[in-house]
């Protein structure tokens, strides 16, 4: 290979680097939803908005529940089990930023995928510092499959139309005075 050739077919290939890194780095992802701070570095926003299935779930005296009774506001639809370790660590977590934002604006759904969740995920969550958190259960794992959640915890981020705009797959620091402000200045965005 030439030397002239080199450097041109090194170019290219700096070139591609560089695109790549445009489209990677600068391009804001999520179609304008705001990037997530640092301490929120497990959520990742989406490439594009989709709307998340109307799976229905239960809550501890049976009653049926879907997504659709959060429309208007943003969710945080956290999966979990009493079993993950990293599930239990964030469940307090959850319920300070719940505690931050009126439910009214800013909803965290909090579902035990576990067989029994129906009859013990209330009592779970008391005895975990999480009682402002809702207790439902999906013990069928509808939920969890119609969301493609492989792992848990999962955490969906759902914009005021019902669209998954952010996912974290495995804990976040979801207290943390910057996440706390984010999910408040979504919240309050129109």
């Amino acid at each position: 290979m030439t030397r002239s050739r080199f450097i041109l077919v090194l170019a290219a290939l700096l070139a591609a680097v560089a695109g790549a890194a445009v489209v990677l780095y600068v391009i804001p992802q999520g179609k304008g939803t705001p990037k997530p701070p640092p301490a929120l570095a497990a959520l990742k926003l989406a490439q594009t908005p989709a709307l998340v299935a109307n799976v229905g779930f239960t809550d501890m005296g049976g009653r049926k529940y879907s997504l659709q009774t959060y429309r208007g506001r943003y969710v945080l639809l956290n999966l979990w089990a009493s079993w993950c370790a990293p599930c239990v660590k964030e469940l307090p977590q959850l319920a300070n930023l719940q505690r931050a934002i009126p439910a009214a604006q800013f909803a965290v759904v909090t579902v035990d995928v576990e067989r029994n969740a129906d009859k013990v995920a209330g009592k779970f969550l008391i005895a975990h510092n999480a009682a402002e958190l809702p207790a439902f259960a999906d013990p069928g794992m509808k939920l969890m499959a119609a969301t493609a959640t492989y792992g848990l915890p999962t955490t969906l981020l759902i914009d005021p139309k019902g669209r998954e705009i952010a996912r974290a797959t495995g804990p976040a620091e979801w207290d943390e005075p910057e996440a706390i402000a984010y999910f408040d200045m979504l919240s309050k965005k129109k």
